[in-house]
């Protein structure tokens, strides 16, 4: 079989960790070496994942602030050396009790224009992730929702064409970090009111053209009503990468991912690790590993 025609594979940039804000000088070493050598985070062993162009069909990069990225020329630099590139790109509403160290929206707003005027608006998919509703001091529940309209206004203007998004779940590790916070939890909607969630933002979201996507949440795709158009959704879409790029990638299910919860995601593999590469956004909601944990 000629190499073209061969069956590549997806590197994840990262779920564990944001590369594009604090680890690209890592990640470029690691290029320029040939391989990532990877920690896997439930039972420690070392692999290698090889990462030259001939084998790597695309690079899905997840990011929160992609300014470090674009500043650093490092789209240029990858695509030169022969890499298609995906985006991920996480922009919630400016809170910084959620987020405190993401940048002000405005500037979140400029970076994702910049992504889409160099690349195709397709390879840049919007992640409102996730949905967050709380309380602080016993007040009237809050959510996160406030400048989802501006966030959409700009990227329908930019050509996005999806926009991910799920129900923040409650993990042991976000409770203990809000504990520390007084007056502080959050808040766990009924099924009923999330579905009317989605289906608000379903509807903002077509008149900009901007389909809406769901990451395990496959409850409540099965009790949307029968003319929602939102669909389950995939972060790492093998299929729309091939549609952008061409060529050949597995379409199996990562199993490694909540496929019972409702994970879309096709395979690839993650390059990031939440030991050696803690986050400094520090986000209140974070599964992963903020160096505030």
């Amino acid at each position: 079989m000629h190499r073209d025609e061969q069956e590549k594979i997806v590197i994840s940039a990262s779920r564990r960790t944001d590369i594009p804000a604090f680890y690209m000088e890592w990640f470029m070493g690691q290029v320029r070496q040939g391989f990532f050598e990877v920690v896997n985070p439930y039972n420690q062993r070392l692999s290698k994942v090889l990462a030259t162009p001939d084998l790597i069909h695309t690079i899905v990069f997840w990011s929160k602030n992609f300014g470090p990225f674009i500043e650093g020329h490092y789209a240029e630099k990858l695509e030169k050396i022969g890499y298609h590139l995906f985006f991920n790109f996480t922009i919630n509403s400016e809170d910084p009790l959620l987020e405190p160290n993401v940048p002000a929206l405005a500037d979140r707003l400029e970076q994702l224009q910049s992504l889409c005027e160099r690349s195709l608006p397709e390879s840049v998919q919007w992640r409102f992730d996730p949905l967050c509703f709380y309380r602080v001091d016993g007040g009237p529940i809050r959510d996160n929702l406030g400048q989802f309209e501006r966030v959409a206004d700009v990227a329908g203007t930019l050509g996005v064409k999806r926009c991910v998004t799920s129900f923040m779940d409650d993990y042991p590790k976000i409770r203990k970090r809000t504990s520390r916070l007084a007056g502080f939890s959050f808040f766990d909607p009924p099924l009923a009111e999330r579905l009317e969630t989605l289906v608000g933002m379903e509807r903002c979201l077509a008149e900009r053209g901007i389909a809406l996507c769901t990451c395990c949440e496959k409850e409540i795709i099965e009790a949307l009503p029968p003319i929602s158009g939102t669909t389950q959704g995939s972060c790492i879409p093998n299929d729309l990468l091939m549609r952008l790029f061409g060529g050949k990638i597995s379409m199996e299910r990562d199993k490694g991912q909540r496929v019972a919860k409702g994970c879309g995601c096709r395979i690839s593999r993650d390059i990031g690790s939440y030991a050696l590469h803690p986050c400094y956004h520090n986000c209140l909601f974070c599964y992963a590993n903020p160096t505030a944990a």
